[in-house]
């Protein structure tokens, strides 16, 4: 009798793994049709096969469920969209799900960008417009909860290659970009704030104008150093990026007329640090802004070539300036 028993165990348990193989192999009668299937944050295992089976991507929604409980990703579901095709069958959905395959964006960040090409890429992918974008970068809210004492968050938007899950806000997004840079703080460069006696904002600031001057990491610190000379005698910093911040393009000409135009960010016509940063710093641009040369100059003219010279004199600005100018005039 108890063999008898063992041996319809056994046949019943053979027909249910023979059903639950079909149910879970057989492909889905969906063509080539794909779609985006959402599992939205803090939802149960069953919710997703309930919702799976409304949408007819599995037959039979206990064999699915059993499935998740037997391996346990019922406890550890990732939130996100899955990409899912009529072709697959229930076995390679239950896969995808298990191993967490979501649409990821990816967005980077280079050094030097701003707010406005930052927020060209985010509106590029979907996330948030333009519009919508800024009014997140300045709300006073956002600045508050993630401790940034500037006008913006231009500056404090870390350059680097970011992946996010479809479905993450850019109010998500961006703490995450913003505690990317403060990683990077040790304490050494801590330190170094201390003993230039600035803030991060200051910091940030004056990383934004290296990065927007500085072609070579090799004369970054000695751009920086012009800088902080610069602001010790109390002279204008006059550096031309800051002139058409908000106003144009970091790639379009710069003219006589932006250099007299009157911002709060243009250091031709205030005195000191302009409000915020005007981009966003890479890494060299920030240990320079800590790490200034022991260097007494005081201008800088390109040499139109990717480096500067630099003068400690206005007569050898002059000189140099000429010399430019000169260059340019042979070349046309």
């Amino acid at each position: 009798m108890t063999k008898n028993l063992t041996l319809v165990v056994v046949f019943l348990v053979f027909i249910f793994l023979l059903y639950a193989a079909v149910e879970l192999l057989m492909p889905l009668p969906f063509g080539n049709k794909s779609i985006e299937f959402e599992i939205k944050r803090g939802v149960t295992f069953r919710h997703v096969v309930e919702d799976l089976s409304q949408k007819g991507m599995v037959r039979d929604k206990w064999v699915f469920f059993l499935a998740g409980r037997i391996t346990g990703i019922d406890r550890r579901i990732k939130a996100g969209y899955y990409p899912l095709w009529g072709t697959m069958s229930p076995l390679q959905i239950f896969n995808a799900i298990r191993l967490g395959k979501i649409i990821e964006y990816e967005i980077t960040v280079v050094p030097g960008d701003s707010l406005r090409e930052i927020a060209q890429k985010f509106a590029a992918l979907g996330i948030i417009d333009q519009e919508g974008f800024f009014a997140l970068c300045t709300s006073r809210e956002m600045l508050d909860e993630n401790e940034v004492d500037a006008p913006s968050l231009e500056g404090y938007l870390f350059p680097d290659t970011y992946r996010f899950p479809k479905g993450l806000e850019a109010k998500e997004i961006l703490p995450l970009m913003i505690n990317r840079l403060r990683e990077f703080y040790d304490e050494a460069m801590m330190s170094q704030m201390l003993e230039l006696n600035i803030s991060e904002r200051d910091m940030l600031t004056m990383a934004s104008i290296i990065e927007k001057e500085a072609i070579t990491d090799d004369e970054r610190p000695i751009i920086a150093a012009v800088y902080y000379n610069r602001l010790r005698r109390n002279m204008p910093l006059q550096a031309d990026p800051t002139a058409i911040y908000g106003v144009k393009g970091s790639n379009e000409r710069i003219t006589i007329a932006d250099l007299k135009r009157k911002t709060p960010y243009n250091t031709y016509n205030i005195m000191g640090l302009p409000p915020g940063p005007i981009a966003s710093p890479g890494l060299p641009s920030i240990i320079a802004a800590l790490n200034p040369a022991h260097v007494p100059y005081l201008y800088f003219v390109s040499n139109n070539d990717g480096t500067h010279t630099f003068s400690s004199t206005w007569n050898e600005h002059a000189e140099a300036v000429k010399v430019y100018r000169d260059k340019m005039k042979a070349k046309g």
